[in-house]
């Protein structure tokens, strides 16, 4: 899954994109590399961030989209398309443009009553990934007394209300870099497999993320030979889907393992 950001807040630059020339040729990019599905965002969730209004956000994705309807794939070659949002609004407008797409939603439907019953309604894939509190105070809820069977408890939860609203296939983000200390992002990692326990695929989302260059004392821009190295470990632990800023790299891991 390659990351396009569609905004000025990205905690990598190198992931920013603005207008639709520089979409398209992120898209087109991507695509060569080998990416399996694009995922669009227009609104920054690192922590401590501020989300932007559904305004700005649905004219972040619409310059995306746009650029997507412009490429016309080889039959059967077309990447899937996912869009990163917590607003039922702007998975409705997005389905009203493109049809069917996967939902990447980093509140598990918290943030927006609406969210799982539209994506049920709409018959559309989920994402659901785990955090605590908003991207500006979730890093203010990080204890745990069982760090991991505490999330497996909270994705059985999940699963039920999945169920209610109609979503069939929803793939499970244990939510690293999210209310999590650097060391309890690679305590998740290291029990990544006790997740399967619960029948779903598993997407990690790891890129450049602080509890790794944090960690070694370097930028996110220096990040990628130890996100390679710790995507191999995710790998080997049982992820299904890698998040990636850099599909070259991902690809290339993923065909020498």
């Amino acid at each position: 899954m390659g990351i396009i950001n569609i905004n000025d807040d990205s905690f990598f630059s190198g992931s920013r994109v603005h207008t639709s020339g520089e979409v398209l040729s992120r898209i087109r990019q991507m695509v060569s590399e080998g990416a399996d599905i694009l995922d669009f965002g227009a609104c920054s969730t690192r922590p401590g961030s501020t989300p932007v209004t559904l305004v700005q956000e649905w004219e972040g994705i619409s310059i995306a989209l746009g650029a997507l309807k412009k490429i016309d794939f080889p039959q059967g070659s077309a990447p899937a398309i996912s869009v990163d949002t917590f607003r039922s609004e702007i998975v409705r407008r997005t389905y009203d443009q493109i049809g069917h797409f996967m939902v990447n939603d980093i509140s598990a439907g918290e943030d927006d009553p609406q969210m799982l019953f539209t994506v049920g309604e709409l018959g559309l894939d989920y994402v659901a990934m785990h955090k605590r509190g908003t991207p500006a105070t979730m890093q203010q809820h990080c204890e745990y007394a069982d760090l991991v069977g505490e999330i497996i408890d909270y994705f059985r939860k999940f699963d039920l209300r999945a169920a209610q609203a109609g979503i069939g296939k929803w793939i499970l983000d244990p939510g690293f870099g999210f209310s999590k200390t650097i060391d309890q992002n690679y305590q998740l990692l290291e029990e990544l497999e006790r997740f399967k326990v619960l029948g779903r695929e598993i997407l990690v989302g790891i890129s450049r993320k602080s509890f790794i260059y944090k960690k070694l004392g370097i930028t996110p821009e220096e990040a990628l030979p130890a996100t390679t190295a710790l995507h191999r470990k995710a790998i080997a632990h049982g992820a299904n889907i890698l998040r990636v800023h850099d599909v070259a790299a991902a690809r290339a891991l993923i065909e020498s393992i």
